[in-house]
């Protein structure tokens, strides 16, 4: 589904959201199918870092840096 809309704060960043979700995904199926813990920490750990990121981008775009 494309994007409806988007920021200059945003724009360098959609790509590598994108990427890092799959990377998400991917680390999920896999501790889902193997029982591998490290997949799940893996997966959590990135979700921590988009959290962080998607924070962190929000803060530009009050900032005025849209």
């Amino acid at each position: 589904m494309p994007r409806e809309w988007s920021t200059s704060a945003r724009e360098a960043w959609n790509v590598p959201i994108q990427q890092i979700v799959k990377a998400v995904d991917n680390h999920t199926r896999l501790y889902l199918e193997t029982g591998n813990s490290w997949h799940r920490e893996c997966a959590d750990s990135l979700r921590e870092y988009l959290h962080k990121l998607k924070t962190y981008i929000q803060s530009q775009e009050g900032q005025g840096y849209d």
